[in-house]
């Protein structure tokens, strides 16, 4: 049962109890994988796949022939939900793309930036019980929109040594340019170190469990990474008038992702509060994943109830969730006082599963507090933003004796000597 707490009582731990490193340590495991596919490259890749998959593969990449069978095997229906969908994730990502500026401002300067994306980027996506057609729509466009040369997709086969045709098709609608069976840690090391079928990536992004979580860690510097993600996390902060069946279901939309996942509902009225706790209850009787869910809202859901709506968003602050629904009669009024949050969801009747499948915003987002710092996944993800200058004779001759001044008080003789040599005399 979701426990009911009182604002004005909590300690700082209860505020934040997603201790989401209470899990396994694998990291020797991990190091083990990456060691084995840097000196065995496909050998290993198969056997890991075999061993953990259940699969026997004789080609690792996705043929072209079953990308045309995953397009006939689609429902219809489904089709065109996948495709609707990837034009809303596209329209709203090619809003973020960003125009360099050059600056002529001082005679014989020109001064800039430009972007310019990243050239080979990997994504990886689980499979529970199927591989997710959401992320790959979500990690692949944004990319593509970026300008990225080569999008390599890897995702864990079913035993058969297939992948779901949902998840092809969307591959395919996405962009994405080759599609390897692969998962785990062994799919991060290929993407980050490169074997005889799968090309080295730039930059790895997507989610996994602990196993994948470690291998980015640890592959962090050889190539890039978009985050370490932890479990999946709601809060809904609701006044009395929302109704009690719409936030509980809301929470466990989360809740049946993980037993590590986190719900809170933060709510100014005790008499929602209680409501919500027997409401969840009850749905939980009948959701199928409910042994799951079960779990997530015991450990770590929770209820709080605070004096005024100015305690809701301080709640909300503190925590800093990966999903925040404003569930009150304005919700864009309380919007500019939300600090920290990866994605907000206005209204009570826009429930957070929106975000995940169909809106258009990026359902990639940052967890465990990290919101209090970064930023959902999107076009920026994939770009490197450089700066370019040139002086031309007399703008040097005007500024070197003051870079030479500058670099001989940091004790730099060469930086000076540079500077002065160029001096016109």
């Amino acid at each position: 049962m979701m426990k009911i707490l009182d604002f004005d009582c909590l300690t700082p731990e209860e505020f934040l109890n997603r201790d989401i490193r209470a899990e396994e340590d694998v990291s020797g495991a991990v190091d083990a994988v990456i060691r084995n596919v840097r000196n065995c490259g496909d050998a290993a890749l198969r056997d890991y796949t075999r061993r953990f998959d259940g699969a026997e593969l004789k080609d690792l990449r996705v043929s072209d022939e079953e990308f045309d069978a995953a397009r006939r095997a689609v429902d219809p229906y489904f089709l065109e939900t996948l495709e609707e969908a990837a034009e809303k994730i596209r329209g709203f990502h090619e809003r973020q793309r960003h125009n360099g500026f050059v600056l002529t401002d001082c005679p014989g300067v020109v001064m800039g930036q430009r972007w310019t994306p990243i050239e080979r980027v990997g994504v990886c996506v689980p499979r529970s019980p199927e591989a997710f057609p959401s992320t790959i729509l979500m990690s692949v466009i944004p990319a593509k929109i970026a300008g990225v040369e080569s999008i390599v997709l890897v995702t864990p086969p079913r035993p058969d040594g297939s992948v779901s045709p949902e998840a092809l098709t969307a591959a395919e609608l996405a962009g994405a340019d080759t599609v390897f069976k692969l998962g785990g840690a062994q799919a991060v090391a290929a993407l980050a170190y490169g074997t005889e079928s799968v090309p080295r990536v730039d930059k790895i992004v997507g989610p996994g469990g602990v196993f994948v979580a470690t291998a980015k860690r640890k592959v962090f510097g050889q190539v890039a990474i978009d985050m370490i993600a932890g479990p999946s996390e709601i809060l809904v902060l609701a006044d009395g008038k929302t109704n009690p069946k719409w936030a509980a279901a809301d929470l466990l939309s989360q809740a049946e992702h993980d037993p590590l996942s986190s719900a809170v509902l933060v709510t100014d009225s005790w008499e929602l509060a209680e409501a919500v706790q027997a409401e969840v209850e009850a749905q939980l009787k009948v959701l199928p994943r409910r042994g799951i869910a079960a779990r997530s809202i015991e450990d770590n859901g929770k209820i709080i109830v605070a004096g005024s709506l100015d305690k809701a968003v301080e709640a909300v602050n503190r925590i800093a969730p990966e999903h925040l629904e404003l569930c009150v009669d304005d919700p864009f009024l309380l919007l500019p006082r939300i600090k920290n949050a990866g994605s907000v969801f206005l209204g009570r009747s826009t429930p957070e599963a929106l975000g995940d499948y169909f809106a258009g915003p990026n359902h990639t987002l940052p967890t465990s507090g990290t919101a209090r710092f970064s930023s959902p996944l999107g076009v920026d993800d994939f770009m490197k933003r450089s700066s370019f200058l040139c002086y031309d004779q007399a703008a040097l001759n005007a500024c070197a004796d003051r870079i030479a001044d500058f670099a001989r008080r940091e004790g730099l003789e060469g930086h000076a000597r540079s500077a002065l040599s160029r001096r016109a005399p």
